[in-house]
């Protein structure tokens, strides 16, 4: 398995995920939300098909293999909000945080003028 390499942000409205992702398409890459609170960023890059049977290479230092991250979120997500992007082999993942609660006043209170 691939090391993926991520950064974690988290703004006033959301946490946003950055995380490399090697391979050829976009549409191989999987994100999941897994057991309410987890989500995970999958995928594979495998060898190209080489149409000229000759070649042999002389070095290969990209990885090839699958790829896993998971990330455990926190309770104040809403995990029915989460985009993805993923542009120049780097996904963004952006999950939104909940709302907070909006606040009653008591009952009998009064403001001043």
């Amino acid at each position: 398995m691939a090391t993926t390499l991520a950064d974690v942000k988290e703004t006033k409205d959301a946490y946003v995920f950055v995380v490399d992702v090697p391979g050829p398409r976009p549409n191989m890459i999987n994100v999941k939300i897994e057991e309410d609170n987890v989500l995970v960023v999958s995928g594979e890059r495998k060898k190209e098909k080489e149409k000229d049977q000759g070649i042999k290479y002389l070095r290969m230092e990209r990885r090839l293999g699958k790829y896993l991250k998971k990330f455990v979120l926190l309770n104040n997500v809403d995990i029915e909000r989460i985009s993805a992007e993923c542009q120049d082999r780097v996904l963004t993942v952006t999950v939104a945080k909940k709302l907070p609660p909006e606040q009653k006043k008591p009952k009998g209170a009064f403001t001043n003028p």
